[in-house]
């Protein structure tokens, strides 16, 4: 039956055996992860679902904070501050960890913005999503890109190209969509805190954990 196959039918037989393989062992190494590790995800899960209660009026202004622990208005913010709000829920301030990072490490993050800004900034850096990238590869966990939904856990965060170079960002959570069956996302596309089923909907770009400095 092998042979019967044709050089593209094996081809294509080889490589959903080395992709099933390779979710196999992504699954064992999220399962192994320490318990510390999966009680914060899912406390992470838990904050960015409790977001989707708040109304927000999406503004991405630049606005002058207070530091550490800065915020723009309760009101208003973009995706990221969904990300620096879930975090700050569970007492850690992306705000001072990112610009602590930038001030050490400022040439190795985006030099799209560096041509009008020639040092860190507080107010701003941790609301940029490719500086977000940078970050949560320095100091969290990069994991793979994939097609499959059983590689996203809650907990994740995922980072995606809207189109022409557009960033977004959002934090899978632990509640699966009754149509697909995956779990879902809680993003803030433009119509506040949404909980949806959007993992799929965009080219995934990143994809990470974080667990803070103390973990």
């Amino acid at each position: 039956m092998w042979r019967w196959l044709g050089a593209r039918g094996r081809l294509v037989i080889v490589f959903l055996f080395v992709a099933l393989q390779f979710s196999i062992v992504l699954a064992q190494t999220r399962t192994a992860e320490c318990p510390a590790h999966l009680e914060f995800l899912h406390k992470l899960s838990a904050a960015a679902i409790e977001r989707t209660n708040h109304t927000v009026r999406y503004d991405p202004a630049y606005v002058h904070l207070a530091y550490p622990g800065g915020d723009v208005p309760a009101d208003t913010g973009v995706c990221t501050d969904e990300i620096i709000r879930s975090y700050r829920a569970l007492r850690i301030d992306l705000q001072k960890e990112v610009h602590e990072d930038m001030v050490q490490n400022f040439g190795l993050y985006p030099r799209k913005w560096q041509w009008v800004q020639s040092s860190p900034d507080p107010n701003i850096d941790h609301r940029r999503v490719p500086n977000l990238m940078v970050f949560f590869s320095r100091k969290g966990k990069s994991m793979p890109i994939s097609s499959h939904s059983g590689d996203y856990s809650p907990g994740d965060l995922v980072t995606w190209d809207l189109g022409g170079g557009v960033p977004h960002i959002g934090i899978v959570v632990d509640h699966k969509s009754a149509e697909s069956g995956q779990y879902m996302v809680v993003h803030n596309i433009g119509q506040g805190p949404k909980m949806e089923d959007v993992l799929f909907r965009w080219k995934i770009t990143g994809h990470y954990d974080y667990f803070g400095p103390n973990l």
